[in-house]
């Protein structure tokens, strides 16, 4: 995706990160404006599917602009915690995204909850396997792990699913993710780098599983290989310190360093970072999705 079409959406916090910030309302529920009104320049259609285990529901609101699709296909732009993500976006920021020489394809990959934030699903789906058995999340004890699986998902029903629904372009996609999400992107870029040509990577749990996110660092050039790709990794200036930080957790400011040390020595990856000077955690959500889309 060119460097016009990198990321935008507003929505507050996730989950939190350092004891002064509140803790979430995780019984917000969805509301997405956009659905309904008619004169945002995209038109909605939604679908839904079920993880293959059968214990997740999800519904993608997939946003086609009235712009002329190109011959090559659309941009698209695939954002987790997908019922928070549509309820971020806005008329004025969809109405700039459609008069762009290139408007993307939204598709934003939610669920069926009611809510805003699928806790449970999301604590699945956006963590890395550590461990053979059964695997639960040091901050909120859900059971985690499933990351390869979601990617699958992602890759085998998610996508078609997509380009039966509207044209895209299969070399200008994107992937967007804040929190558990952005952990989830960088996942994803370190062990199937060519399924997306951006990771956009806002605020990443690089605490999680003391350090998980990083673990990949190694074996990424060689996973790349000759090919090439773009990391967007954002985070805000005032973000505080995971809720794993007490088991391990390295750092922020040095979990970051660690990671942007290693992709910078990748060959063919191409990596931007931006702070957003000012803001916490939850916040960085719609700023980075924002940004993102290319509308800051």
């Amino acid at each position: 995706m060119k460097k016009s079409m990198l990321i935008g959406l507003a929505v507050a916090g996730l989950l939190t990160h350092g004891a002064v910030q509140a803790r979430p309302d995780l019984q917000q529920p969805m509301v997405a404006p956009v659905l309904e009104q008619t004169d945002t320049g995209y038109g909605f259609q939604t679908r839904t599917l079920d993880s293959v285990d059968g214990q997740r529901h999800y519904r993608l609101y997939i946003g086609r602009p009235e712009h002329s699709a190109p011959a090559k296909g659309y941009p698209v732009v695939y954002l987790l915690d997908g019922n928070a993500a549509v309820g971020a976006l806005d008329r004025r920021l969809l109405r700039q995204l459609n008069a762009s020489a290139e408007p993307p394809v939204i598709v934003a990959i939610g669920s069926t909850s009611p809510l805003r934030i699928d806790r449970v699903a999301r604590t699945y789906d956006y963590t890395p396997r550590l461990e053979s058995g059964p695997q639960l999340d040091p901050a909120n004890g859900l059971p985690s792990g499933g990351a390869d699986e979601f990617l699958d998902l992602l890759a085998q029903r998610i996508k078609p699913m997509v380009q039966q629904t509207v044209p895209v372009d299969l070399k200008q996609q994107t992937l967007w993710g804040h929190s558990y999400g952005g952990l989830l992107v960088l996942h994803a870029l370190m062990t199937r780098p060519g399924e997306f040509l951006t990771y956009a990577s806002a605020s990443p749990s690089l605490w999680w599983g003391e350090g998980a996110g990083l673990k990949g660092l190694s074996g990424l050039p060689a996973m790349l290989g000759s090919g090439s790709a773009n990391l967007l990794l954002m985070r805000g200036d005032s973000e505080g310190r995971g809720p794993g930080a007490q088991t391990g957790a390295p750092d922020p400011g040095a979990a970051v360093r660690q990671l942007l040390d290693g992709v910078y020595a990748v060959p063919g990856l191409h990596t931007r970072y931006r702070i957003f000077p000012g803001l916490e955690h939850g916040p960085m959500l719609g700023a980075s999705l924002r940004y993102t889309l290319g509308q800051p």
